[in-house]
């Protein structure tokens, strides 16, 4: 509970070091990582982030990634779980170009510092957090990136995994309090923040999770592209990726149905009990026509609601 009130009311820190971590070098990286991306990495300059998807050429998304121009190479900061497919994915379309990858997840530490007094901790550590969301600078070896794992406000730590207890012991010498990943999940539901491999899948379309920010619609090709652009000049999907509250305490599972009006209407992602709301916070598909703000739902016959 404790991570948990630090993360929603100071500051807390989160070991991230299983986030998968490549490192993307050569003279064609920005090519080749452009045109296997949804977002524009063209036109970032060194210090710049992006957050873009991976997509099949059905247009189903294969993983996420925060992408960190660098001045030699461009880091992609990856979940856990995804982060060998998605290296094995970029090395078969290296061909004649000049890139070579490095998974560097077992060399790199990534710590996160997320909740409303992220900047004093910051402060107090002689860090400064860029403005711009994905945007980075560095002390020494560590990288310090504009980046949420939750949705709230904060920063993250990337550096040689060998720092990782200096950095936690001046995090902790600060007031900053270690934080859970069940507390980060909690407050990452409250923020309706997805994650893939629980609420983004590949089953999903891009238009379908509503992260508008991981789209660029004026970039040149792109593997998925085509059926992205078809999307957007139909102007619509027929289900979209919601933030819901149900009644009670105990979460609901992945894929219990959601009804609206008794019938069918979509199915839960994740979801979590919220001590702040004092009922469950979930993430969840439904039907275009169900997702205004405030629908009455039901979920496993309790009651439920858009929020």
């Amino acid at each position: 509970m404790q991570g948990y009130i630090a993360l929603r009311e100071k500051a807390g820190w989160l070991d991230l070091s299983a986030r998968g971590k490549i490192v993307v070098r050569g003279e064609d990286r920005v090519r080749l990582l452009h045109a296997m991306t949804t977002n524009h990495v063209e036109q970032l300059a060194p210090g710049e982030g992006c957050y873009a998807f991976f997509l099949n050429p059905q247009g189903r998304i294969l993983g996420d990634a925060n992408l960190l121009r660098r001045d030699e190479d461009i880091l992609l900061d990856t979940e856990p779980e995804t982060h060998p497919s998605l290296f094995e994915h970029l090395d078969r379309f290296i061909i004649a170009d000049d890139v070579t990858l490095e998974n560097a997840t077992a060399r790199l530490t990534t710590l996160a510092v997320e909740g409303p007094r992220a900047g004093e901790a910051a402060a107090a550590l002689g860090l400064v957090i860029p403005p711009a969301p994905g945007a980075f600078g560095g002390v020494g070896d560590v990288l310090v990136a504009r980046l949420s794992h939750t949705g709230a406000e904060g920063f993250r730590l990337i550096a040689p995994a060998e720092a990782g207890e200096v950095l936690i012991g001046e995090l902790e010498a600060a007031g900053v309090v270690a934080a859970d990943a069940e507390a980060a999940r909690v407050v990452r539901l409250e923020n309706g923040t997805p994650r893939y491999g629980e609420d983004i899948t590949d089953r999903h379309l891009p238009q379908e999770t509503q992260v508008a920010r991981a789209l660029h619609f004026h970039k040149g090709c792109y593997i998925g592209q085509e059926i992205v652009e078809r999307i957007r000049a139909r102007g619509r999907v027929n289900r979209l990726l919601v933030r819901l509250t149900i009644d009670g305490e105990a979460a609901s599972d992945p894929g219990t149905a959601i009804e609206a009006g008794g019938k069918p209407a979509g199915e839960v992602t994740s979801a979590a009990f919220s001590p702040a709301a004092g009922k469950v916070v979930a993430l969840g598909y439904l039907r275009a026509e169900h997702t205004r703000a405030g629908t009455a739902l039901e979920v496993a016959g309790r009651a439920a609601r858009v929020s």
